[in-house]
């Protein structure tokens, strides 16, 4: 039978993938294909990607907009993280549906289901599969197939850190590839994501979680080895985003204020979602007359590298007839942070997360550290060695499909080529 097998580290840019940082990701790669110009998508926040990964589509075709959105819950539009557990049916409540289209899950439901272990924010785990049409693992909540909560006993009960994703793994082993063996196993560490945005990358602290990172990678890797059994195991590690520094923190509602073009601090008509060195202004159809003046106001802040509306914000893959009506980009450089690692950014404020620390790492814009992640495929027809070949977030879902033989037409991304 074929299967498929997914590993996240959580955050770790590919430029950190060396002999001495990740000793066990270099040994699968040895025997494996590396995609060399791997890119997440916008925002490069954790909980989009999630999406776009289980999907094989971009943000506008999904419907997850960022780590934040806005949603008009009766109230008009206000923002709120998608993380919390309770988002999933807050979203399905305001909009009538969680993603606008199906899920790796949902297509596996009835050919040899789908098991997801996470240890990230609940929505970026819950997104895998946010319908219930296979097994869900998280510490905030597990599911079995229908949403049916699982007892205390029988879900995932780790701690947010490096050793909770070390206990995760070794259940994970045991339990998905050892004993259940479904079409799709996946495996999302925290780290070193969770470490990062609270320490400076390349310092002690970072290191040791990317290393822990990779051990677990390493025992995966391992068992899929051991445990095929004459399987056709597709083993794919990756990272859905990277990191860069934080240079300094800006709010955007206070900017937009000053310059007349938000009502207040906390009104409604013009709101900001930021996504850390991304943000989303959601607009309102009474103040759509103010677009040009904010776009305008945006592109002459020394703060701000990108706008983009309309077509732009198309081309990042982004619908443009809701109320998401212009992204924006925050001011960086190529500059190293005291250990010496390159990429520095300014921020957006989130008053919802606290992930955003001057000097630590932070994520969700264009730069090029953080929008190239790793991508590691062993297995399949897939042959040993490098490639330049353009991939991205987007093509690990039809990856998938054409290995499991399952249909993929209709998506944004596309199976990437084996040779």
């Amino acid at each position: 039978m074929k299967r498929a097998v997914v590993v996240i580290c959580d955050g770790l840019r590919a430029d950190m993938v060396t002999p001495a940082l990740t000793p066990n990701l270099c040994r699968i790669a040895a025997a494996a294909r590396t995609f060399t110009r791997h890119r997440s998508v916008f925002p490069s926040t954790t909980r989009t990607t999630s999406a776009s990964l289980a999907t094989g589509c971009l943000p506008g075709r999904h419907g997850l907009d960022g780590n934040c959105v806005a949603l008009d819950e009766g109230r008009g539009l206000t923002v709120m993280s998608a993380g919390p557990p309770e988002f999933r049916d807050r979203l399905r409540k305001a909009t009538g549906r969680t993603l606008r289209v199906p899920t790796l899950a949902e297509w596996l439901e009835n050919d040899g289901g789908c098991i997801v272990y996470s240890n990230v924010s609940a929505g970026a785990a819950y997104f895998q599969d946010p319908d219930g049409h296979g097994w869900m693992y998280h510490r905030q909540g597990s599911f079995a197939p229908g949403l049916r909560k699982l007892p205390a006993g029988e879900g995932l009960a780790v701690s947010h850190d490096a050793a909770g994703d070390a206990a995760m793994t070794t259940r994970f082993i045991a339990d998905a590839l050892g004993g259940r063996k479904p079409r799709l196993a996946v495996l999302w560490q925290c780290e070193p994501d969770h470490t990062q945005h609270a320490r400076p990358l390349g310092s002690p602290d970072h290191k040791a979680a990317i290393a822990a990172a990779d051990v677990n990678a390493g025992r995966v890797a391992d068992a899929v080895a051991g445990a095929a059994d004459g399987d056709d195991v597709l083993l794919i590690v990756a990272s859905d985003h990277g990191h860069e520094t934080v240079e300094r923190i800006v709010r955007l509602e206070t900017l937009l204020v000053g310059a007349g073009l938000k009502d207040g601090e906390d009104s409604t008509e013009v709101v900001v979602a930021s996504n850390g060195f991304g943000a989303n202004l959601y607009v309102a159809d009474a103040a759509r007359g103010r677009l040009g003046a904010i776009c305008r106001f945006l592109e002459g802040r020394d703060e701000i590298e990108g706008v983009y509306a309309g077509d732009a914000l198309a081309d990042l893959g982004h619908r443009t007839d809701t109320a998401l009506a212009i992204a924006v980009t925050a001011r960086r450089s190529d500059a190293d942070n005291e250990f010496g690692w390159p990429g520095m950014s300014v921020a957006f404020d989130n008053p919802l997360a606290t992930d955003s620390v001057v000097g630590c790492g932070q994520h969700g814009g264009l730069g090029p550290f953080e929008q190239n992640p790793f991508l590691i495929i062993r297995g399949g027809a897939f042959k040993a060695g490098r490639t330049d070949a353009a991939s991205s977030a987007i093509d690990v879902a039809p990856t998938i499909m054409a290995h499991l033989g399952l249909p993929f037409a209709g998506l944004d991304g596309k199976p990437l080529l084996v040779a």
